[in-house]
């Protein structure tokens, strides 16, 4: 038998108790909601089965939840029950906005692997000596992001890999878009500087 659709009023409490960080109001949104957002996300990449796993489902959920609880979730107050969409609605209409982002950002990734495995194709390369240049490049790169810390290897994924907007890689690391032009700089110099040393050796 299928559960009672909530009320506005309920919808709101829920709300409300979620903004507070009431850990059982979030779990009664799990259960009520997951299902619908993950039907939201699906409905997007379901035509592009051929590259996308179901681990790439559970990320764009994953950052859905995460723009959901960024800046002291400011996303989650700036619903507003007067434009007329229910909770549900509103929330499978945010599923598919982050699904696109996510197909999006697959689009501008430079590479298209992740920063450990990138190649150089033979085809793009003039000569055999840069194709071993490249990839021995590639390994050291490899080498190094594996000494990063978690979070800025975090980063390295968002920015570098995916090539999110630096908005958007604030938005998901809750940190300043300053702390962001601070970090890119910080990480490819440092990167820069260890490939070109090891490469000269």
């Amino acid at each position: 038998m299928r559960s009672q659709r909530p009320t506005r009023q309920q919808e709101l409490e829920l709300l409300r108790t979620m903004i507070d960080g009431d850990n059982a109001a979030w779990r009664v949104f799990h259960a009520r909601y997951d299902r619908l957002i993950y039907r939201c996300i699906r409905k997007v990449t379901q035509s592009f089965s051929s590259v996308l796993r179901s681990e790439d489902e559970r990320e764009i959920y994953g950052n859905l939840i995460v723009q959901l609880l960024s800046r002291d979730k400011r996303k989650l107050r700036s619903y507003d029950p007067t434009r007329g969409s229910r909770l549900g609605t509103w929330l499978g209409l945010l599923a598919t906005h982050a699904a696109y982002d996510y197909l999006r950002a697959m689009r501008r990734e430079v590479p298209s692997v992740p920063l450990a495995e990138a190649a150089c194709k033979e085809d793009d390369c003039s000569s055999p000596f840069e194709t071993v240049q490249q990839r021995q490049r590639s390994e050291i790169v490899g080498e190094i992001v594996g000494q990063l810390s978690n979070k800025d290897r975090q980063f390295v994924r968002l920015y570098f890999n995916r090539g999110l907007s630096p908005e958007a890689v604030a938005d998901a690391m809750n940190i300043s878009i300053k702390t962001v032009y601070s970090k890119k700089h910080k990480i490819q110099h440092r990167l820069e500087g260890i490939v070109a040393a090891q490469l000269a050796a």
